[in-house]
């Protein structure tokens, strides 16, 4: 149990600061950023404050979906948006195309990494996540339609209210699939199996 509460908490955080690297690469981001900086821009809150309102505005949406929130999704609510707010605060924010790069490739690798050490530790799922497995329950839709569905609609919305979308945004679409899931069967927690005991001697 440990163990697990480490890697959902470690993950959570990681993932707020690859999403402020490919916030600070300034080349387009994931969807769901692109929503949060969208808000920021117009409301003056930072990005990841924001991020964090979003996802408990999710939360609420499962309430009619019938889902049930874990350890997972009430932590990924507080801390994504934190960790991703902090390290913007430090982080560069670079004009050469160079350096932008680089910091859009390590963004998308740290939130893929991030990604299989927090569903790995199988303490829920985040509330976005959950969101498009409650839509695939509620209505029988499938995974994919539910997630371009929501992503799409989250993605146009944050375009126009000023998210930066651009390579950066594709490559995180292209990229993201794959290496979460290398890094979901290098992090996935296992239940260990019990042995079947002997029966006794009467």
């Amino acid at each position: 149990m440990l163990l697990r509460t480490s890697r959902l908490l470690i993950g959570l955080v990681l993932y707020g600061f690859g999403c402020a690297l490919t916030v600070a690469a300034g080349l387009g981001v994931d969807p769901w950023t692109v929503f949060a900086q969208g808000l920021s821009r117009v409301t003056g809150v930072g990005i990841g404050w924001i991020t964090n309102v979003v996802g408990l505005a999710v939360l609420l949406l499962w309430i009619p979906l019938r889902q049930k929130p874990g350890l997972g999704t009430i932590a990924n609510i507080l801390l994504v948006g934190t960790s991703m707010q902090v390290a913007l605060a430090v982080l560069p924010h670079p004009d050469q195309l160079w350096l932008q790069a680089l910091l859009l490739v390590a963004g998308v690798v740290v939130v893929a990494a991030a990604s299989g050490l927090y569903i790995g530790a199988r303490f829920g799922p985040g509330p976005r996540d959950g969101l498009m497995t409650g839509l695939n329950g509620r209505f029988g839709w499938p995974i994919w339609a539910c997630r371009l569905l929501v992503e799409g609609s989250v993605l146009i919305l944050g375009w126009i209210l000023g998210g930066t979308v651009g390579v950066g945004t594709v490559v995180f679409a292209v990229g993201i699939g794959p290496l979460v899931h290398v890094a979901l069967r290098l992090f996935t927690s296992t239940q260990p199996t019990s042995r079947p005991r002997r029966l006794a001697r009467a």
